[in-house]
């Protein structure tokens, strides 16, 4: 019995594993934007409350496993930093944990942990090589290599929105320029309306948000794309372009089986996927551009609960 935590900059979700099977799952939003502080309060809150629900005792548990949005030190047990976590610096949640709850406590990045999670249970349970990229607020990354999650030395690896995609372009929340981040996140896709309606440009997005064009999120976006707006058409295909030259990096680096893409963005289906796997098919080498399949994840906001679940097993041992 695990119970295992998806801490992201939006919702922290928390969720009692059982033999493969999410058993109780409860979700909150994150007060990112108060600091480190309120937000572990609200996660210790959480679990409490998780725990609370099902008449569990914490004696009961085998572990706690956290997925946690930002660059993770696993050895250390540290957020290093988190560009969706303000003032997260070296922030040692692992052993906060531990010692509140004097239970076995495992850290490791959230998109990692989906990327886990999707190996074992999910899209891609039949290939031994994958990378998956979860597109939401922000883009995370991880990597299955030989059938492994592979952390890197520090537990750092995967941090595929950070690849530098544009020298020259927009600022990125990391600190640096022209990540992946920053063209093809839910994020941008907001922002790239919102600057395109200001300059004139006509969209039924306007409507959606009575004029009040700074309410215009990834979700309004994707709500017009479906019924037919061709300027958020428009900006879907410019993001998943950028996706798409990602995705060649991976594939020509790595040379996976397959790429799953899972965050709350990827709800935009194949509007977001045929122009990525376009740009993949044009410009990645031929042989790998041939033998990845682009696929979309299966288990939505579980993946990262039940990759978190079997890190900590895999770590028990």
């Amino acid at each position: 019995m695990v119970l295992a935590v998806d801490l992201g900059g939006t919702k922290i979700i928390a969720g009692i594993i059982s033999d493969g099977q999410v058993i109780a799952k409860e979700r909150c939003p994150t007060p990112a934007e108060e600091g480190p502080q309120s937000v572990i309060s609200r996660l210790f809150s959480t679990l409490d409350h998780i725990l609370g629900i099902k008449g569990m005792k914490v004696s009961q548990l085998d572990s706690i496993s956290l997925a946690v949005a930002g660059a993770i030190d696993i050895k250390r047990g540290l957020v290093t930093s988190s560009p969706h976590l303000p003032g997260w610096h070296d922030v040692p949640i692992r052993d906060m944990v531990r010692e509140k709850y004097w239970v076995d406590t495992f850290l490791l990045n959230d998109a990692s942990a989906a990327a886990l999670g999707e190996h074992r249970f999910g899209a891609g349970r039949e290939v031994s090589n994958l990378a998956l990229l979860t597109v939401g607020t922000g883009i995370g990354g991880g990597i299955i290599i030989n059938g492994g999650l592979y952390n890197g030395p520090c537990g750092s690896a995967g941090e595929i929105g950070h690849m530098t995609i544009d020298v020259n372009g927009a600022s990125c929340e990391c600190g640096n320029t022209g990540c992946l981040e920053t063209l093809a996140s839910g994020t941008a896709m907001a922002e790239e309306a919102r600057k395109r309606i200001a300059r004139g440009e006509k969209s039924s997005m306007v409507g959606m948000v009575a004029g009040k064009i700074e309410e215009i999120t990834a979700e309004k976006v994707g709500a017009a794309a479906r019924e037919g707006d061709s300027l958020a058409l428009d900006v879907i295909a410019g993001a998943g372009t950028y996706l798409g030259v990602g995705m060649v990096n991976l594939v020509n680096i790595f040379n996976p089986e397959m790429i799953v893409v899972g965050g709350g963005v990827a709800n935009l289906g194949e509007l977001l996927l045929d122009p990525a796997r376009r740009v993949v098919k044009e410009r990645a080498f031929r042989l790998p551009a041939q033998a990845v399949r682009i696929v979309p994840a299966r288990l939505g906001d579980e993946g990262s609960l039940l990759g978190a679940a079997v890190f900590a097993r895999e770590q028990s041992r």
